[in-house]
């Protein structure tokens, strides 16, 4: 897909993270991942990130990361794009954001690179290499160690013209609002702080109207009646899943360091759509606390 192209379909719609599916003893379960992708398709994501966040890219090894997209290229082809998140040492990320655009990838998404703090000029460098080593486009999360400000931000739309996408994930409002002022219609601009509903309504007055939803990979019809209510304005319905659903569900979240992706595996096991473990250094939710997502879940309904 065309760079620009890209940033049109990012730029309206819901986008989400499908889970990696593992089996047990931890090792990559194609079949089940193939199977969560079909199951995913008909509801109607603009855009699937494989091996995000939710994925647990950080979790996987660089032959696993290029199966996972390659498998969910195959399966969303015709539906949906994929875009593949790709992330540790500059070197590897352009490793696997090559791979990924030859398995057929619509686009790359740089999260934080490993470990280190880095000046903006170093982050910069890095994502300048990631974008000069493919033609699709690139998105770039910033969070964790990846923070980069406007004048960085600017000076990298210069010289990176495939660089068509920045996703927040600081929850810096004052920093994505000068962002956005600064930069204009330069960049499509996604919300991806974990469970992004809850800052949406925030987000959207500042022009930052699309997110990324972890809860679609076990509440698929919830997380789009969320996003439309809100594209809609229907307050009523946005402020009724935030007091029913997404603050109890936060309490839960909220109870341990890594619980952002744990409970996401947790809710699709509770909807009869296991994705198996999280890996360590990851832990999983209790039995209790699978009963407490259980009970949320249910008073929303059929999926």
């Amino acid at each position: 897909m065309e760079p620009n192209a890209l940033k049109a379909v990012i730029s309206q719609g819901l986008l989400s993270f499908p889970l990696t599916d593992f089996t047990a003893d931890g090792a990559f379960e194609p079949k089940g991942y193939a199977r969560r992708l079909e199951w995913l398709k008909p509801y109607g994501a603009s855009a699937l990130f494989a091996a995000g966040g939710t994925g647990e890219l950080f979790s996987l090894t660089p032959d696993e990361h290029k199966d996972v997209v390659k498998l969910a290229v195959e399966v969303c082809r015709d539906d949906t794009p994929i875009i593949a998140g790709v992330g540790y040492s500059t070197r590897i990320a352009v490793e696997l954001a090559q791979a990924s655009e030859r398995a057929g990838a619509a686009g790359i998404l740089v999260l934080p690179h490993y470990l280190t703090e880095a000046d903006q000029a170093g982050v910069a460098a890095h994502v300048e290499e990631i974008c000069r080593s493919v033609k699709i486009g690139v998105i770039i999360y910033n969070r964790a160690v990846c923070k980069l400000g406007p004048d960085a931000l600017a000076r990298l739309a210069e010289r990176c013209p495939n660089l068509i996408g920045f996703k927040d994930g600081l929850g810096d409002i004052e920093l994505m609002t000068t962002i956005r002022r600064k930069m204009g219609d330069r960049f499509a601009y996604l919300g991806g702080l974990p469970t992004a509903e809850v800052y949406a309504p925030a987000y959207r007055a500042i022009g930052v109207p699309v997110y990324s939803s972890a809860v679609f990979n076990f509440i698929p019809r919830t997380a789009m009646e969320f996003y439309h209510a809100l594209s809609a304005g229907d307050t009523a319905t946005t402020d009724r899943l935030i007091d029913e659903f997404f603050l109890p569900y936060l309490a839960i979240r909220n109870r341990r360091a890594g619980y952002a992706v744990s409970i996401v595996k947790a809710g699709a096991t509770v909807v009869g759509h296991s994705a198996g473990p999280v890996r360590a250094p990851l832990v999983d939710c209790t039995p209790q606390e699978h009963e407490e997502l259980r009970a949320l879940i249910e008073k929303l309904g059929p999926q």
